[in-house]
Protein backbone atom coordinates (compact mmCIF):
# COMPACT_ATOMS: atom_id res chain seq x y z
CA UNK A 1 0.00 0.00 0.00
CA UNK A 2 1.25 3.38 -0.64
CA UNK A 3 2.32 5.48 2.14
CA UNK A 4 0.24 8.23 1.55
CA UNK A 5 -2.70 6.09 1.65
CA UNK A 6 -2.19 3.83 4.74
CA UNK A 7 -4.06 4.92 7.51
CA UNK A 8 -3.15 4.82 11.07
CA UNK A 9 -4.23 1.92 11.61
CA UNK A 10 -5.14 -0.69 9.25
CA UNK A 11 -8.23 -2.40 9.82
CA UNK A 12 -7.66 -5.81 8.95
CA UNK A 13 -5.57 -6.04 12.15
CA UNK A 14 -8.90 -5.78 13.98
CA UNK A 15 -10.17 -8.26 11.84
CA UNK A 16 -7.62 -10.78 12.60
CA UNK A 17 -8.08 -10.02 16.41
CA UNK A 18 -11.26 -10.54 16.42
CA UNK A 19 -11.25 -13.86 14.02
CA UNK A 20 -8.65 -14.89 16.51
CA UNK A 21 -11.36 -14.50 19.19
CA UNK A 22 -14.10 -16.06 17.59
CA UNK A 23 -11.89 -19.31 16.82
CA UNK A 24 -10.83 -19.59 20.43
CA UNK A 25 -13.99 -19.29 22.24
CA UNK A 26 -15.75 -21.70 19.31
CA UNK A 27 -12.96 -24.85 19.26
CA UNK A 28 -12.18 -24.19 23.35
CA UNK A 29 -15.84 -24.53 23.93
CA UNK A 30 -16.26 -27.50 21.15
CA UNK A 31 -12.83 -29.23 22.55
CA UNK A 32 -13.94 -29.56 26.21
CA UNK A 33 -16.30 -32.25 24.74
CA UNK A 34 -14.41 -34.73 26.33
CA UNK A 35 -14.32 -33.41 29.88
CA UNK A 36 -18.23 -33.49 29.63
CA UNK A 37 -18.08 -36.70 28.65
CA UNK A 38 -17.91 -38.82 31.64
CA UNK A 39 -20.76 -36.77 33.84
CA UNK A 40 -23.11 -37.28 30.81
CA UNK A 41 -22.18 -40.96 30.26
CA UNK A 42 -22.52 -42.12 33.86
CA UNK A 43 -25.81 -39.76 34.36
CA UNK A 44 -27.69 -41.59 31.92
CA UNK A 45 -25.62 -44.78 31.38
CA UNK A 46 -25.32 -44.59 27.34
CA UNK A 47 -22.36 -46.25 25.25
CA UNK A 48 -19.34 -44.72 24.88
CA UNK A 49 -20.23 -45.28 20.71
CA UNK A 50 -23.33 -43.67 21.24
CA UNK A 51 -22.46 -40.44 23.00
CA UNK A 52 -19.60 -40.10 20.69
CA UNK A 53 -21.96 -39.92 18.00
CA UNK A 54 -22.91 -37.14 18.70
CA UNK A 55 -19.43 -35.37 18.58
CA UNK A 56 -18.73 -37.17 15.03
CA UNK A 57 -22.22 -35.81 13.87
CA UNK A 58 -21.24 -32.69 15.03
CA UNK A 59 -18.01 -33.04 12.36
CA UNK A 60 -19.67 -34.22 9.67
CA UNK A 61 -22.32 -31.23 9.37
CA UNK A 62 -19.31 -29.06 10.23
CA UNK A 63 -17.67 -30.23 6.81
CA UNK A 64 -20.86 -29.84 5.08
CA UNK A 65 -21.85 -26.75 6.52
CA UNK A 66 -18.42 -25.34 5.72
CA UNK A 67 -18.75 -25.45 2.48
CA UNK A 68 -22.34 -23.24 2.47
CA UNK A 69 -21.15 -20.70 5.28
CA UNK A 70 -17.81 -20.13 2.95
CA UNK A 71 -20.08 -19.25 -0.08
CA UNK A 72 -22.31 -17.12 2.27
CA UNK A 73 -19.12 -14.98 3.86
CA UNK A 74 -18.40 -14.43 -0.37
CA UNK A 75 -21.86 -12.67 -0.52
CA UNK A 76 -22.98 -11.59 2.74
CA UNK A 77 -19.94 -11.10 4.75
CA UNK A 78 -18.61 -12.66 8.19
CA UNK A 79 -20.26 -10.33 9.90
CA UNK A 80 -23.62 -11.80 9.45
CA UNK A 81 -22.54 -15.85 9.03
CA UNK A 82 -20.87 -15.61 12.74
CA UNK A 83 -23.25 -14.12 14.06
CA UNK A 84 -25.77 -16.36 12.81
CA UNK A 85 -24.00 -19.22 13.50
CA UNK A 86 -22.57 -17.94 16.18
CA UNK A 87 -26.45 -18.31 17.57
CA UNK A 88 -27.04 -21.58 16.49
CA UNK A 89 -23.78 -22.58 18.35
CA UNK A 90 -24.59 -20.82 21.72
CA UNK A 91 -27.97 -22.30 21.59
CA UNK A 92 -26.64 -26.08 20.74
CA UNK A 93 -25.28 -25.61 24.35
CA UNK A 94 -27.71 -23.77 26.29
CA UNK A 95 -30.23 -26.33 25.35
CA UNK A 96 -27.62 -29.27 26.27
CA UNK A 97 -28.33 -27.63 30.05
CA UNK A 98 -31.81 -29.27 29.34
CA UNK A 99 -31.02 -32.86 27.49
CA UNK A 100 -33.04 -35.84 28.78
CA UNK A 101 -32.92 -38.06 25.47
CA UNK A 102 -30.36 -39.34 23.27
CA UNK A 103 -31.88 -37.97 20.48
CA UNK A 104 -31.87 -34.55 21.81
CA UNK A 105 -28.17 -35.29 22.73
CA UNK A 106 -27.66 -35.06 18.82
CA UNK A 107 -29.86 -32.63 18.07
CA UNK A 108 -28.88 -29.90 20.18
CA UNK A 109 -25.02 -30.92 20.18
CA UNK A 110 -24.14 -33.07 16.97
CA UNK A 111 -26.99 -30.62 14.55
CA UNK A 112 -27.07 -27.05 16.03
CA UNK A 113 -23.06 -27.20 17.01
CA UNK A 114 -22.21 -28.77 14.11
CA UNK A 115 -24.12 -25.74 11.94
CA UNK A 116 -22.45 -23.27 13.89
CA UNK A 117 -19.11 -24.49 13.99
CA UNK A 118 -18.82 -24.14 10.80
CA UNK A 119 -19.31 -20.38 11.37
CA UNK A 120 -15.62 -20.15 12.04
CA UNK A 121 -12.37 -21.65 10.09
CA UNK A 122 -13.45 -21.41 6.57
CA UNK A 123 -15.38 -17.81 6.53
CA UNK A 124 -12.91 -16.49 8.94
CA UNK A 125 -10.16 -17.81 6.98
CA UNK A 126 -11.00 -16.81 3.62
CA UNK A 127 -12.06 -12.92 4.95
CA UNK A 128 -8.33 -13.06 6.87
CA UNK A 129 -7.15 -14.00 3.29
CA UNK A 130 -9.03 -10.72 1.60
CA UNK A 131 -7.56 -8.25 3.97
CA UNK A 132 -3.78 -9.24 3.25
CA UNK A 133 -1.38 -9.58 0.14
CA UNK A 134 1.57 -9.37 1.94
CA UNK A 135 1.78 -11.06 5.22
CA UNK A 136 -1.21 -12.97 4.23
CA UNK A 137 0.34 -17.16 5.27
CA UNK A 138 1.31 -15.41 8.40
CA UNK A 139 -1.86 -13.71 9.48
CA UNK A 140 -4.18 -17.09 8.47
CA UNK A 141 -1.48 -18.59 10.50
CA UNK A 142 -2.21 -16.34 13.56
CA UNK A 143 -5.85 -16.82 13.20
CA UNK A 144 -5.47 -20.72 12.76
CA UNK A 145 -3.97 -20.29 16.29
CA UNK A 146 -7.27 -19.30 17.79
CA UNK A 147 -8.14 -23.15 17.57
CA UNK A 148 -4.67 -23.67 19.91
CA UNK A 149 -5.52 -20.90 22.20
CA UNK A 150 -9.09 -21.77 22.83
CA UNK A 151 -7.80 -25.31 24.00
CA UNK A 152 -5.56 -24.47 26.65
CA UNK A 153 -7.83 -21.97 28.12
CA UNK A 154 -11.35 -23.47 28.26
CA UNK A 155 -11.69 -27.30 29.18
CA UNK A 156 -9.60 -26.28 32.40
CA UNK A 157 -11.95 -24.05 33.04
CA UNK A 158 -14.93 -26.04 32.04
CA UNK A 159 -13.77 -28.93 34.42
CA UNK A 160 -13.60 -26.37 37.03
CA UNK A 161 -17.26 -25.07 36.60
CA UNK A 162 -18.45 -28.98 36.19
CA UNK A 163 -16.99 -29.76 39.68
CA UNK A 164 -18.85 -26.93 41.19
CA UNK A 165 -21.99 -26.23 39.44
CA UNK A 166 -22.44 -30.02 37.66
CA UNK A 167 -22.44 -30.64 34.05
CA UNK A 168 -25.81 -29.03 33.47
CA UNK A 169 -25.07 -25.95 34.85
CA UNK A 170 -21.68 -25.57 33.09
CA UNK A 171 -23.45 -26.00 29.70
CA UNK A 172 -26.32 -23.17 30.95
CA UNK A 173 -22.68 -21.01 31.50
CA UNK A 174 -20.60 -22.03 28.39
CA UNK A 175 -23.48 -21.26 26.15
CA UNK A 176 -24.55 -18.12 27.89
CA UNK A 177 -20.54 -16.97 27.85
CA UNK A 178 -19.80 -18.12 23.84
CA UNK A 179 -23.41 -16.45 22.94
CA UNK A 180 -22.12 -13.08 24.50
CA UNK A 181 -18.26 -13.56 23.37
CA UNK A 182 -19.32 -14.56 20.34
CA UNK A 183 -21.56 -11.79 19.08
CA UNK A 184 -19.80 -8.93 20.18
CA UNK A 185 -16.57 -10.23 18.41
CA UNK A 186 -18.52 -10.55 15.07
CA UNK A 187 -19.26 -7.15 14.97
CA UNK A 188 -15.88 -6.19 13.72
CA UNK A 189 -15.52 -7.98 11.10
CA UNK A 190 -15.58 -6.97 7.73
CA UNK A 191 -15.63 -8.87 4.73
CA UNK A 192 -12.88 -6.82 2.85
CA UNK A 193 -10.99 -3.50 3.25
CA UNK A 194 -13.74 -1.62 0.77
CA UNK A 195 -15.89 -1.63 2.91
CA UNK A 196 -13.71 0.99 4.92
CA UNK A 197 -12.14 2.70 2.34
CA UNK A 198 -8.90 0.54 2.47
CA UNK A 199 -7.20 -1.18 0.15
CA UNK A 200 -5.64 -4.95 1.17
CA UNK A 201 -2.65 -5.08 3.07
CA UNK A 202 0.93 -4.92 0.54
CA UNK A 203 -1.40 -4.87 -2.19
CA UNK A 204 0.79 -1.73 -4.51
CA UNK A 205 4.30 -4.18 -3.69
CA UNK A 206 2.73 -7.47 -5.42
CA UNK A 207 1.00 -5.65 -7.99
CA UNK A 208 3.99 -4.19 -8.88
CA UNK A 209 5.82 -7.93 -9.33
CA UNK A 210 2.96 -9.53 -10.46
CA UNK A 211 3.54 -13.06 -11.72
CA UNK A 212 -0.20 -14.22 -12.13
CA UNK A 213 0.21 -17.46 -10.04
CA UNK A 214 -3.04 -17.92 -9.43
CA UNK A 215 -3.56 -19.37 -13.41
CA UNK A 216 -0.60 -22.25 -12.56
CA UNK A 217 -1.86 -25.76 -11.98
CA UNK A 218 -4.29 -27.63 -12.28
CA UNK A 219 -8.52 -27.56 -12.35
CA UNK A 220 -10.56 -28.86 -9.53
CA UNK A 221 -11.61 -31.91 -12.25
CA UNK A 222 -8.18 -32.38 -13.24
CA UNK A 223 -6.48 -32.64 -9.77
CA UNK A 224 -9.60 -35.14 -9.07
CA UNK A 225 -8.37 -37.56 -11.79
CA UNK A 226 -5.06 -37.76 -10.49
CA UNK A 227 -4.45 -40.37 -8.01
CA UNK A 228 -2.42 -37.46 -5.53
CA UNK A 229 -5.23 -36.50 -4.75
CA UNK A 230 -7.11 -39.47 -3.48
CA UNK A 231 -3.65 -40.81 -1.65
CA UNK A 232 -3.77 -37.45 0.12
CA UNK A 233 -7.56 -37.28 0.63
CA UNK A 234 -7.38 -40.74 2.31
CA UNK A 235 -4.23 -39.75 4.37
CA UNK A 236 -5.69 -37.06 5.56
CA UNK A 237 -9.13 -38.96 6.80
CA UNK A 238 -6.76 -41.55 8.59
CA UNK A 239 -5.42 -38.40 10.44
CA UNK A 240 -8.57 -37.32 11.31
CA UNK A 241 -9.85 -40.66 12.83
CA UNK A 242 -6.57 -40.36 14.73
CA UNK A 243 -7.12 -36.37 16.26
CA UNK A 244 -10.75 -36.63 17.03
CA UNK A 245 -10.28 -40.48 18.60
CA UNK A 246 -7.83 -38.70 20.80
CA UNK A 247 -9.38 -35.38 21.78
CA UNK A 248 -12.57 -36.93 22.87
CA UNK A 249 -11.33 -39.89 25.01
CA UNK A 250 -7.75 -38.87 26.30
CA UNK A 251 -9.88 -37.13 28.95
CA UNK A 252 -11.77 -40.54 29.85
CA UNK A 253 -8.84 -42.67 29.67
CA UNK A 254 -6.90 -41.04 31.96
CA UNK A 255 -9.61 -40.34 34.38
CA UNK A 256 -10.51 -44.26 33.69
CA UNK A 257 -6.91 -44.73 34.94
CA UNK A 258 -7.35 -42.84 38.54
CA UNK A 259 -6.39 -38.96 37.32
CA UNK A 260 -8.39 -36.52 38.73
CA UNK A 261 -10.88 -35.03 35.83
CA UNK A 262 -9.58 -31.50 36.76
CA UNK A 263 -5.90 -32.76 36.23
CA UNK A 264 -7.24 -35.30 33.36
CA UNK A 265 -8.35 -31.70 31.70
CA UNK A 266 -5.37 -29.97 31.40
CA UNK A 267 -4.27 -32.61 28.65
CA UNK A 268 -6.09 -30.92 26.71
CA UNK A 269 -4.39 -27.41 27.63
CA UNK A 270 -1.05 -29.45 27.01
CA UNK A 271 -1.94 -30.40 24.21
CA UNK A 272 -3.48 -26.97 23.02
CA UNK A 273 -0.07 -25.18 23.70
CA UNK A 274 2.24 -27.37 21.54
CA UNK A 275 -0.80 -27.60 18.69
CA UNK A 276 -0.02 -23.89 18.60
CA UNK A 277 3.87 -24.01 18.70
CA UNK A 278 3.90 -26.78 15.84
CA UNK A 279 2.02 -24.36 13.36
CA UNK A 280 4.99 -22.03 13.33
CA UNK A 281 7.34 -24.43 13.86
CA UNK A 282 6.86 -26.85 11.28
CA UNK A 283 5.63 -24.14 8.75
CA UNK A 284 9.07 -22.51 8.95
CA UNK A 285 10.52 -26.46 8.55
CA UNK A 286 7.89 -26.44 5.35
CA UNK A 287 9.58 -23.70 3.66
CA UNK A 288 13.23 -25.41 4.02
CA UNK A 289 12.58 -28.99 3.23
CA UNK A 290 9.15 -29.03 1.68
CA UNK A 291 5.48 -29.07 2.72
CA UNK A 292 5.08 -32.84 1.67
CA UNK A 293 8.09 -34.09 3.82
CA UNK A 294 7.20 -31.78 6.81
CA UNK A 295 3.41 -33.48 6.69
CA UNK A 296 4.85 -36.97 6.62
CA UNK A 297 7.05 -36.32 9.66
CA UNK A 298 4.20 -34.95 11.67
CA UNK A 299 2.17 -38.14 10.65
CA UNK A 300 4.98 -40.19 11.59
CA UNK A 301 4.92 -38.46 15.29
CA UNK A 302 0.88 -38.80 15.23
CA UNK A 303 1.45 -42.62 14.48
CA UNK A 304 4.31 -43.08 17.17
CA UNK A 305 2.38 -40.61 19.88
CA UNK A 306 -0.95 -43.31 19.67
CA UNK A 307 1.09 -46.28 19.97
CA UNK A 308 2.41 -44.47 23.04
CA UNK A 309 -0.71 -43.61 24.40
CA UNK A 310 -2.06 -47.32 24.52
CA UNK A 311 -0.08 -48.10 26.87
CA UNK A 312 0.53 -44.83 29.68
CA UNK A 313 -1.23 -44.65 32.96
CA UNK A 314 0.38 -41.95 34.53
CA UNK A 315 -0.01 -38.00 34.60
CA UNK A 316 3.31 -37.70 33.38
CA UNK A 317 3.30 -39.95 31.01
CA UNK A 318 -0.14 -38.16 29.55
CA UNK A 319 1.82 -35.01 29.37
CA UNK A 320 4.67 -36.70 27.48
CA UNK A 321 2.19 -37.73 25.22
CA UNK A 322 1.25 -34.46 24.96
CA UNK A 323 4.26 -33.01 23.52
CA UNK A 324 3.93 -35.86 20.82
CA UNK A 325 0.89 -35.82 19.80
CA UNK A 326 -0.08 -31.86 19.88
CA UNK A 327 2.90 -31.02 17.87
CA UNK A 328 2.22 -33.53 15.10
CA UNK A 329 -1.56 -32.78 14.89
CA UNK A 330 -1.17 -28.96 14.78
CA UNK A 331 1.13 -29.11 12.26
CA UNK A 332 -0.58 -31.69 9.95
CA UNK A 333 -3.43 -29.41 9.77
CA UNK A 334 -1.21 -26.32 8.91
CA UNK A 335 0.64 -28.15 6.06
CA UNK A 336 -2.47 -29.21 4.53
CA UNK A 337 -2.65 -25.94 1.85
CA UNK A 338 0.88 -25.88 1.28
CA UNK A 339 0.93 -29.37 0.66
CA UNK A 340 -2.37 -28.92 -1.88
CA UNK A 341 0.03 -26.55 -3.64
CA UNK A 342 3.24 -27.96 -3.63
CA UNK A 343 1.10 -30.80 -5.31
CA UNK A 344 -1.53 -29.26 -7.39
CA UNK A 345 -0.41 -25.41 -7.94
CA UNK A 346 -2.42 -22.47 -7.30
CA UNK A 347 -5.14 -22.47 -10.02
CA UNK A 348 -7.93 -24.26 -7.58
CA UNK A 349 -6.36 -24.07 -3.99
CA UNK A 350 -8.88 -23.12 -2.18
CA UNK A 351 -11.31 -25.48 -3.98
CA UNK A 352 -9.18 -28.16 -3.33
CA UNK A 353 -8.20 -27.55 0.10
CA UNK A 354 -12.13 -27.33 0.81
CA UNK A 355 -12.67 -31.10 -0.34
CA UNK A 356 -9.59 -32.16 1.21
CA UNK A 357 -10.79 -30.45 4.59
CA UNK A 358 -13.60 -32.71 3.91
CA UNK A 359 -12.38 -36.12 3.90
CA UNK A 360 -10.49 -34.79 7.17
CA UNK A 361 -14.04 -34.22 8.34
CA UNK A 362 -15.27 -37.74 7.48
CA UNK A 363 -12.63 -39.02 9.45
CA UNK A 364 -13.04 -36.92 12.79
CA UNK A 365 -16.93 -38.14 12.29
CA UNK A 366 -15.98 -42.28 12.42
CA UNK A 367 -12.89 -42.10 14.56
CA UNK A 368 -14.66 -41.40 17.71
CA UNK A 369 -17.30 -43.03 17.40
CA UNK A 370 -15.16 -46.34 16.80
CA UNK A 371 -12.72 -45.67 19.52
CA UNK A 372 -15.88 -45.38 21.97
CA UNK A 373 -17.39 -48.75 20.08
CA UNK A 374 -13.72 -50.60 21.12
CA UNK A 375 -14.10 -49.25 24.64
CA UNK A 376 -17.83 -50.90 25.03
CA UNK A 377 -16.46 -54.17 24.13
CA UNK A 378 -13.13 -54.37 25.43
CA UNK A 379 -13.72 -52.33 27.98
CA UNK A 380 -10.03 -50.02 27.84
CA UNK A 381 -8.57 -47.87 25.40
CA UNK A 382 -5.52 -50.05 24.58
CA UNK A 383 -6.43 -51.61 21.11
CA UNK A 384 -8.44 -48.78 20.09
CA UNK A 385 -5.03 -46.33 20.47
CA UNK A 386 -3.04 -49.01 18.86
CA UNK A 387 -5.49 -49.07 16.03
CA UNK A 388 -5.64 -45.90 15.26
CA UNK A 389 -1.48 -45.94 15.31
CA UNK A 390 -1.92 -48.16 12.38
CA UNK A 391 -4.34 -46.73 10.82
CA UNK A 392 -1.95 -43.11 10.56
CA UNK A 393 0.90 -45.13 9.65
CA UNK A 394 -1.37 -46.38 6.70
CA UNK A 395 -1.84 -42.56 6.30
CA UNK A 396 1.81 -42.27 6.12
CA UNK A 397 2.21 -44.87 3.47
CA UNK A 398 0.11 -42.92 1.44
CA UNK A 399 1.59 -39.62 1.89
CA UNK A 400 4.63 -41.40 0.88
CA UNK A 401 3.35 -42.22 -2.56
CA UNK A 402 2.14 -39.24 -3.63
CA UNK A 403 4.33 -36.98 -5.84
CA UNK A 404 3.69 -33.80 -7.64
CA UNK A 405 0.93 -34.57 -10.59
CA UNK A 406 2.39 -34.22 -13.91
CA UNK A 407 2.84 -31.12 -15.71
CA UNK A 408 0.33 -28.66 -13.12
CA UNK A 409 -1.04 -27.58 -16.64
CA UNK A 410 -4.32 -30.41 -17.15
CA UNK A 411 -2.71 -33.74 -17.49
CA UNK A 412 -3.61 -36.45 -15.05
CA UNK A 413 -1.35 -38.70 -13.25
CA UNK A 414 -0.58 -42.13 -14.73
Amino acid sequence: MAEGKRPKIFYGYIVVIAAVFVMAVMWGILYSFGVFFKSVLNEFGWTSAATSGAYSLCFFLLGLSSIVTGRLTDILGPRKIVTICGVLFAAGFLLMSRVSAIWQFYLFYGVLVGMGIAGSYVPLVSTTARWFVKRRGLMIGIVASGVGIGTVIIPPLAAQLILRYGWRESYLIVGAVALVLILAAAQFLRRDPAQVGQLPYGVDEVEAENLNLSVSGLTVRQALGTRQFWLIWVAVLTAGFCIQSVLVHVVPDATGNGIPVVAAATILTAIGVFNTASRVIMGSAADRIGAKRTVVIAAVLMSVGLFYLAGIKQLWMFYLFTALFGFAYGGFLALLSPVAAEIFGLRAQGALLGLIHFGLSMGETVGPVVTGGIFDMTGSYRSAFLIGGGIMAVGIVLLLLVRPAIGLGGENDT
